[in-house]
């Protein structure tokens, strides 16, 4: 835990670290670009900070919302502005020097604005992703089984003892039945065909059977 909250605190200081030194390097191009444009002293050097401060403000908002596990699809707006005011900053920081030739200084001054519209985009993502794995995850709750006492086995049921001579007449019944159907006899046709009481034709079938 102790580990993720300082990890969430490089990537929120290097964001910041990221958004001052694009304004350092936007502050000078921008004034620059807007004299140039015939834009007045005292104006010019306010044109910066407004697209600087609104990135800020972007990003501030963002890490507090991801920091508290709003999911990406609910900021899309804020992210679309921010993506904008990066690109608006990429384009005020290098028109100056694009439009003199100096095409050089343009790649060294669009550093910092594309380090910021990256930061803007992955930021925000692992802030969000560091705080779903500190969150707790709940262990699942098994419910209580409660022991159900096993239901008494009903006594067997006393069987009859059944003759020797009408154990040998049920034995001589159930290969007829065999032969003519191809299948054992059921304790009811026993009964029926040997015409004895049932409980004797169930013990008979039962020993046959065994």
């Amino acid at each position: 835990m102790v580990e993720d909250r300082m990890t969430q605190r490089v990537v929120t200081v290097v964001m910041a670290l990221i958004a001052g030194l694009a304004f350092v390097f936007s502050f000078g191009n921008v004034w620059a670009l807007a004299l140039r444009l015939g834009v007045p002293r005292p104006i010019a050097p306010l044109i910066a900070p407004m697209v600087d401060l609104s990135v800020l403000g972007l990003l501030v908002g963002l890490r507090s919302l991801s920091l508290r596990g709003v999911p990406a699809a609910e900021l899309k707006g804020a992210t679309r502005l921010m993506h904008l005011s990066g690109l608006l900053t990429l384009g005020l920081n290098v028109a100056e020097p694009v439009l003199t030739g100096h095409y050089g200084r343009a790649a060294l001054d669009a550093v910092a604005p594309i380090l910021l519209l990256g930061w803007g985009q992955v930021g925000p993502q692992l802030l969000r992703h560091f705080h779903t794995v500190a969150l707790p995850i709940p262990s699942p709750r098994v419910p209580a089984v409660t022991a159900v006492p096993a239901a008494e086995a009903p006594p067997a049921a006393t069987l009859p003892t059944v003759p020797a001579p009408l154990l040998a007449a049920a034995r001589r019944v159930a290969e007829q039945h065999r032969a003519e159907h191809g299948e054992p006899i059921t304790p009811a046709q026993l009964h029926a065909r040997l015409g004895v009481a049932q409980p004797l034709a169930l013990a008979a079938h039962a020993q046959l059977s065994a």
